[in-house]
């Protein structure tokens, strides 16, 4: 028996078979329990462990239909539209939902109907039963007000006025029931009989295509999960390519035959379909999650989904049917890294919409990065910039201005070759505080080392001498 505060008391919140022939009931006082039957065990509740028990069984309910939704805090709705042929048919599918739930220890209540609202009034009062089309009606007929999942202020008002069951709620007219009741009582009986449409919104995203293979006996090692890997990818490979698109997001599902579900994903810089290239980057994955993946008694079910897919065009193959330069080196080398280390493992400089050096380029994600650049091929470049730019620029102290030789980092430097000035005007629409003009030079010495320099404007500054800053160094 589980129990919750209500009312500053303790009080029955639910209770199971043993606890229910007792004649104990929710709602109960938790003292009056105890004086009826001093030995019932009492458990307090946790919605927070009941809420991510849910929604472990929503992710492993995910084997029957990708539309899976939470139903409060003691249900889930499952939409099986066009999944229940895969099954045998949707008594065969029921069967085999609620056999594995009770091998899993759960007592559960199943109904199928085509709308939610029947689904909802057969699985809590009906049993588990299927309700055929067009019956919706009189299944919800002689049943409880609560099975139109009415809110109980507006049940005790319906059974104040000898409205009882849902059936006496249909014969009545409606003009009355909405002008005391409110539009939630007509509402309610049209989405259970079907005359208003109600949608299930599902708690993941549908991914846009998946592969899945059952497997009679379960798997538990790393090389079997990735030769029946590359299988699945050599499938989804025809199903993007008849798509003319590539996965740029792909996850895999591991479904545990005692209901936990592992899922592991991946993400590519550019669009991938190659089987080979896609069994790489989960092996990177695997790898570097293999700790966490605990196979238990061994996965029973395996599904492969492309989440984000990304326009392709078809490419060259060699007589052995594999993608002509299909793989770019630098991206996937990065989709590796970033499979095994994490996303932010690597990052790479974008550039900017700014003329000032050091906020024209920034740190990003390589994928964001992949596609940024992607998109900016052809855009106007800036003159030549120094391979590695300072944080900050650097004092250093001018001996000759003539012959532009300083001091820096207490080393004195002779310019033999300069070219420059470059100008470089502050962005007025965002510095406020009067930054100083740049006069930048390319600098190189007699050893043939190459410098950034700038002098900042006398006249920019309140009056005193020009200051002078290394800036970057060129390769």
């Amino acid at each position: 028996m589980v129990s919750h505060r209500e009312d500053n008391a303790q009080r029955i919140a639910s209770l199971d078979a043993q606890a229910s022939a007792l004649r104990l009931k929710p709602g109960m006082g938790i003292a009056e329990a105890r004086a009826m039957h001093p030995a019932i065990e009492v458990v307090e509740a946790d919605p927070e462990a009941d809420r991510r028990l849910l929604e472990s069984l929503a992710d492993w309910c995910d084997r029957y239909t990708p539309l899976v939704a939470l139903d409060g805090a003691d249900g889930l709705l499952l939409d099986i539209t066009g999944c229940a042929h895969l099954f045998g048919g949707e008594r065969a599918l029921l069967d085999d939902l609620l056999t594995r739930l009770f091998h899993q220890g759960f007592e559960a209540r199943a109904g199928l109907a085509s709308t939610p609202g029947a689904a909802w009034a057969a699985a809590r009062y009906a049993g588990s039963r299927i309700v055929a089309p067009g019956e919706e009606a009189e299944l919800i007929a002689p049943l409880p007000l609560a099975s139109l999942r009415l809110e109980p202020a507006v049940c005790a008002g319906l059974e104040s006025v000898g409205l009882r069951t849902a059936g006496a709620v249909m014969k009545t007219p409606r003009a009355p029931l909405v002008r005391r009741f409110g539009k939630s009582v007509t509402l309610r009986l049209d989405q259970a009989t079907g005359n208003v449409e109600e949608a299930i919104s599902p708690r993941l995203p549908v991914p846009a295509l998946s592969v899945e293979r059952q497997l009679a006996e379960p798997i538990g090692l790393m090389e079997d999960i990735e030769a029946l890997l590359l299988l699945l990818a050599a499938t989804l490979r025809s199903d993007l390519e008849r798509r003319g698109e590539g996965a740029q997001r792909l996850q895999l599902l591991l479904f545990r035959v005692d209901g936990a579900v592992s899922r592991i994903a991946v993400g590519t810089s550019r669009p991938l379909r190659d089987p080979s290239l896609i069994g790489r980057l989960f092996h990177e994955r695997l790898t570097a999650l293999q700790d966490d993946v605990d196979a238990g008694c061994g996965f029973d079910l395996v599904r492969l989904s492309a989440l984000v897919v990304a326009r392709l065009e078809a490419v060259q193959t060699d007589l052995a049917g594999a993608a002509v330069g299909e793989e770019d080196g630098a991206a996937f080398f990065a989709d590796r890294i970033r499979a095994r280390l994490g996303r932010e493992a690597l990052l790479r400089s974008t550039p900017v919409e700014s003329h000032i050096p050091e906020r024209a380029v920034e740190l990003t994600s390589f994928a964001d990065a992949f596609a940024r650049s992607a998109s900016q091929a052809g855009a106007s470049s800036f003159p030549e910039r120094p391979i590695r730019l300072l944080r900050e620029p650097d004092p250093i102290e001018m001996i000759s201005e003539a012959d532009l030789t300083f001091r820096w980092r207490r080393s004195i430097y002779s310019a033999v070759r300069r070219e420059g000035p470059e100008r470089i005007a502050p962005e007025w629409w965002k510095d406020e505080d009067g930054t100083p003009v740049r006069d930048y030079f390319r600098v190189e010495d007699e050893k043939g080392h190459r410098y950034w320099l700038f002098r900042e404007q006398p006249q920019a500054r309140a009056g005193g001498p020009a200051r002078w800053f290394m800036h970057g160094l060129f390769a």
